[in-house]
């Protein structure tokens, strides 16, 4: 998510105001086993996840049949490192939005169960947009 840190929320505040800002409260494990599998063929960006997006060949890029790699920040301890460096930063930014009383949390660890309440918020707060037939 963005901003992670203190000093990018201060930059984000000085080229627009916030009305809304969403956190998703996702279990650390649930974090680190996803992040823990994803593997990417460098050449293209394409990435597999093996738990939900895995190729049709464990370890093969789909398109290319060239090998994937894990990038050495999925390997399972460094993720759990930038997880903990990502909590203590971002913790000053969560309480500044809550402070300001524009910061609305979700909790959960599957995307289709917390996605249907983000967009019952997003669906109050943003006017739809009509078509020209509408207009």
């Amino acid at each position: 998510g963005f901003p992670r840190t203190l000093g990018q929320a201060e930059a984000l505040d000085k080229i627009c105001e916030l009305d809304l800002v969403i956190s998703l409260n996702i279990p650390f494990e649930t974090l680190k086993d996803r992040l823990s599998a994803r593997w990417v063929h460098p050449a293209s960006g394409r990435v597999y996840n093996m738990d939900f997006n895995p190729p049709h060949v464990q370890g093969v890029d789909d398109l290319t049949g060239e090998p994937l790699v894990q990038r050495e920040d999925d390997k399972p301890e460094a993720v759990a490192a930038r997880l903990r460096k990502y909590k203590d930063a971002a913790k000053p930014v969560i309480e500044m939005y809550k402070s300001r009383g524009i910061l609305h949390s979700f909790s959960g660890t599957e995307t289709n169960k917390i996605w249907p309440y983000v967009y019952t918020l997003l669906s109050s707060k943003i006017p739809p947009i009509l078509s020209d037939e509408e207009n």
